[in-house]
């Protein structure tokens, strides 16, 4: 298996940059949308014999354990997306240690199953912390998919990152990098596969881009979070460019993800860990 589909499992109101965001002392009061919708995308990946990996963030996880236990009940992997949120550029190498084994371990719990993989709140893994990687060995974790190699407007991002699936080997072992897929058109590189990338872009580019990274024989990972497919839910207070980057189109988004689902095959995460290791004679 070949593809991911991949679920950054997350509320409506976990969003970076826009200050009327809830505090995350007053999460626990505020109305979540995350259940419903979660369950909705499992729904739609089921009724066509496909898998993800959910990336789950621990505080999710401890509110809401029953959509844990279901995803793995459905044969979905899951996997961590961190405890509260928090930028991994802006964590000190510490407390990043500390986030990764709390919400493994949590997760762990929960479910009943190992978690392997990472994926860092918005891809926040950049240049500027080379720690990262032997912090997640550390930690347990045997692969990430947090480079983003693109440009992006804000936040993370590998401008120059690889475009395939590479190891990166540590003196405490090895972690295997699964990159957001991105396409090469025109001298530059292009998302297409998630967020407000998957909304903005008509369905035939989608399908563009997907075929050009097939003939390239790399592996297609496609992201998305809860909120993306429900236009009703709750929308945060912020300036014109935020509320373009956060809410834009948002009407498209499941109709593009039962089509790519009915289109492609998905996998997840630990089966194309599995394939990368036995290809690789590790």
């Amino acid at each position: 298996m070949s593809n991911v589909f991949s679920i950054d499992v997350e509320d409506w109101y976990h969003i970076f940059n826009i200050p009327s965001a809830p505090k995350r002392e007053d999460w626990d009061k505020v109305p979540s949308i995350v259940e419903y919708n979660f369950l909705k995308l499992l729904d739609i990946l089921d009724s066509q014999s496909s898998k993800s990996t959910c990336f789950f963030l621990g505080y999710v996880g401890k509110r809401f354990p029953r959509i844990v236990i279901e995803a793995n009940r459905r044969g979905h992997e899951v996997a961590s997306h961190g405890f509260y949120h928090q930028p991994v550029n802006q964590m000190s190498p510490k407390e990043f240690y500390e986030d990764l084994v709390n919400s493994k371990k949590l997760l762990e719990d929960i479910s009943g199953s190992v978690v392997l993989g990472f994926r860092a709140p918005s891809f926040t893994v950049t240049n500027e912390n080379p720690w990262f990687f032997e912090v997640l060995a550390d930690a347990g974790y045997k692969y990430d998919s947090s480079v983003f190699p693109a440009f992006r407007f804000s936040l993370g991002g590998m401008k120059k990152g690889n475009l395939a699936p590479y190891e990166i080997i540590l003196q405490n072992g090895i972690i295997i990098e699964f990159p957001i897929t991105v396409a090469k058109f025109l001298g530059l590189r292009f998302c297409f596969t998630g967020g407000g990338y998957l909304r903005l872009f008509p369905y035939p580019l989608i399908k563009f881009f997907k075929k050009k990274v097939e003939n390239e024989n790399r592996p297609l990972v496609f992201y998305i979070h809860p909120r993306e497919i429900d236009p009703m839910h709750p929308r945060l207070k912020a300036n014109f460019i935020k509320k373009f980057m956060s809410y834009y189109n948002i009407k498209s988004t499941e109709e593009k993800i039962v089509n790519l689902t009915r289109e492609t095959k998905f996998g997840t995460f630990r089966d194309l860990l599995i394939n990368y290791l036995q290809k690789n004679g590790r």
